[in-house]
């Protein structure tokens, strides 16, 4: 699946707006470190069985937002409606799978499924970090 792009026509009379430097123009990266500080005090909040009333939500954030994350940094050539709907999809159906398998093995435990995940998660954003660094070096010995 292909993202088609469609430029505007702009008249030599008309100006756009610079985006530039300023407040509230990108929050971004603001929005992207208080999540994933969520989801890891979540994660740690399950692990060392916490009894804190924000153990189950900021778990289940971190259950959904770690894989979503993951898988969306696989798919990046997708357009971006296609990209999240398709790394929810397979966040959903990553915990699914690991709660299935453990359940299956009679091994259940909180903690275990959390390390299930994350290592999947780690693993699938360890092989993109790769992939991206051997085209790179492709690119470059190919110049």
């Amino acid at each position: 699946m292909q993202t088609i792009r469609i430029k505007s026509v702009t008249t030599p009379g008309t100006q756009r707006a610079r985006p530039g430097p300023g407040p509230g123009k990108d929050l971004s990266p603001l929005l992207a470190g208080a999540a994933t500080t969520a989801g890891g005090i979540g994660a740690l909040l399950a692990l060392t069985g916490s009894g804190s009333p924000l153990r189950g939500p900021l778990t289940l954030f971190f259950l959904l937002a770690a894989p979503t994350a993951a898988i969306a940094a696989a798919l990046r050539g997708l357009d971006p409606f296609g990209r999240a709907l398709a790394s929810v999809a397979g966040a959903v159906a990553l915990d699914m799978l690991v709660a299935q398998g453990m359940l299956a093995v009679h091994r259940w435990s909180v903690g275990g499924g959390l390390l299930a995940v994350t290592a999947f998660c780690s693993l699938v954003l360890l092989l993109v970090l790769v992939r991206r660094g051997r085209g790179r070096t492709a690119r470059r010995q190919g110049s």
